[in-house]
C-alpha cells in the first residue's frame, strides 16, 4: 500500500465515515493539532529526564490517538470501524500523575516563565498546543457534537503539562524563572 492516494491533491480529505470535507476545516484543524501536540508528546516522552515517565506519556500519547479518532468521525455517520473510547479514568490518571509529581515541587505563588532547560520547553511548548487544541475543539463543540470527556481530556492535559515542565526543571536541577511584572 502506498502512503500517497492523491484523492487529497484538490484540497479535500476524508473522515472516518466516508464524508469528504474540506482540509481547512475546523474539525480538520482540531484533529491535526491534536497530532501536532502528540507529536511534541513524543520529544518529550524521548528526554532523558522523562525515562521514568515514559509510559504514562506513550499512555497519554495512546489516548491522543483515540482523540483524534473521535474528532476524525463525522457525527452524522455510523463508523464501519469501532473508533476506541476514551474513559473518564484517563483524566484521573493525569490528575493523579499532577498530584504525584506537586508531591516534590515548591508550592506555586507566582508565573512561571518557559524555559530553563531545553526539555522544560518543550513541555510549555506541548502545553501551549494543547490550549489550542482545547480551543478549537471547543470551537467544533459549538457547530457539532464533541463527546465532553475529549474536552475535559485536553483540559487536564494543558494541566498536567504545566506540571510536567515544572517536575523536569526541578529533576534537572533547573531553577524556574518567575515572571517578575514591570509596574
Amino acid at each position: 500500500m502506498k502512503i500517497y492516494t492523491k484523492t487529497g491533491d484538490k484540497g479535500l480529505t476524508s473522515l472516518i465515515g466516508g464524508t469528504r470535507v474540506p482540509k481547512s476545516s475546523l474539525r480538520i484543524d482540531c484533529y491535526g493539532t491534536v497530532d501536532e501536540l502528540n507529536s511534541y508528546l513524543g520529544v518529550l516522552r524521548d528526554q532523558d529526564v522523562n525515562g521514568p515517565r515514559r509510559e504514562v506519556l506513550k499512555e497519554i500519547q495512546d489516548r491522543l490517538f483515540t482523540i483524534g479518532a473521535h474528532l476524525a468521525t463525522d457525527p452524522t455517520k455510523d463508523p464501519r470501524q469501532r473508533i476506541p473510547d476514551l474513559h473518564p479514568a484517563d483524566v484521573a490518571l493525569l490528575e493523579a500523575e499532577m498530584d504525584r509529581m506537586d508531591q516534590v515541587l515548591a508550592p506555586l505563588r507566582e508565573f512561571v516563565l518557559p524555559g530553563g532547560h531545553p526539555a522544560v520547553s518543550f513541555g510549555h511548548v506541548a502545553r501551549c498546543v494543547c490550549r489550542r487544541a482545547e480551543r478549537l475543539v471547543i470551537h467544533l463543540s459549538e457547530e457539532s457534537p464533541v463527546e465532553d470527556l475529549v474536552i475535559m481530556y485536553l483540559n487536564r492535559l494543558s494541566d498536567y503539562l504545566f506540571v510536567l515542565s515544572r517536575a523536569m526543571a526541578h529533576d534537572l536541577g533547573v531553577a524556574e524563572v518567575t515572571w517578575k511584572p514591570r509596574v
